[in-house]
């Protein structure tokens, strides 16, 4: 049996809004494999997104346990956890609240390779090159600012940023919700090739069942704070069991139910 790149188990985290407690994971499990996309949908305030920040350790869980690449991910800190956050990236749906709103494009990719040592000094403007070509930007905007392009350029820098470090597992929230549809297309197909180069994993997370269906091995559905269906993305969309998920189908009259390749 392959060996898991992430183990979650039991995972519980909630919060309390306006004198209410909300309990945004309630013992919530799963697994991702090696070059294995696991997709994550479900209704908004399901608890996908605190979910993809408690994963990403960006926010502490209340209970439960994360094993990434065989070591306890919640028990790392210090040196040990900043080399380890290389190989667990995550790409926010709105990405300008994690860059330095000063920096410029090309800086802010730059910076990932630096602080990272992933490629030699004399080869960061290069790859800095390569990698805004690769996610479909032009050479002219490494020099402007993040703040002066749009919400669709800065997601696919974010994009950028986040395969320059070469890393073993990617979060995707709402990744390419953003986009348009010519451009998300493009993202996808970088994304799948990456993986089949590399065999980064993945966990995408989005609404758009559409989407999860395209890109995913598996896909988790969520609900209430809870994973309330589960399988192979194929079987999982032919056959749904929760009626969060007969819902979500049904909101995509035309969807594709072939199975990924």
């Amino acid at each position: 049996m392959t060996e898991q790149l992430l183990v979650a188990r039991d995972l519980r985290r909630s919060f309390t809004s306006g004198g209410r407690h909300v309990l945004a994971l309630d013992g919530v499990s799963l697994t991702i494999a090696p070059g294995e996309t696991l997709g994550l949908v479900g209704g908004s305030g399901c608890g996908k997104s605190t979910l993809a920040r408690v994963l990403t350790r960006l926010m502490a869980p209340e209970a439960g346990s994360i094993a990434f690449m065989g070591e306890d991910w919640l028990a790392l800190d210090g040196a040990r956890l900043r080399a380890a956050r290389r190989q667990m990236q995550m790409v926010f749906q709105d990405p300008l609240a994690a860059f330095n709103p000063r920096a410029t494009v090309g800086g802010v990719i730059a910076d990932a390779l630096r602080i990272h040592a992933v490629v030699p000094r004399a080869e960061r403007p290069k790859e800095v090159a390569r990698l805004v070509e690769r996610v479909g930007l032009p050479s002219d905007l490494l020099g402007r600012s993040i703040r002066e392009i749009s919400g669709g350029q800065r997601q696919r820098v974010a994009i950028a940023r986040a395969i320059s470090v070469r890393p073993r597992l990617v979060i995707l929230d709402e990744a390419v919700s953003a986009l348009d549809v010519s451009v998300r297309g493009r993202i996808l197909e970088l994304l799948v090739g990456l993986q089949r180069e590399t065999g980064v994993g993945y966990l995408f997370v989005s609404h758009d069942l559409a989407v999860v269906r395209a890109v995913s091995h598996r896909i988790a559905v969520m609900a209430a704070g809870r994973i309330v269906e589960e399988g192979p993305a194929a079987r999982v969309i032919a056959a749904p069991s929760s009626d969060v998920l007969i819902d979500l189908i049904g909101a995509v009259p035309r969807l594709n139910r072939n199975p990924r390749s």
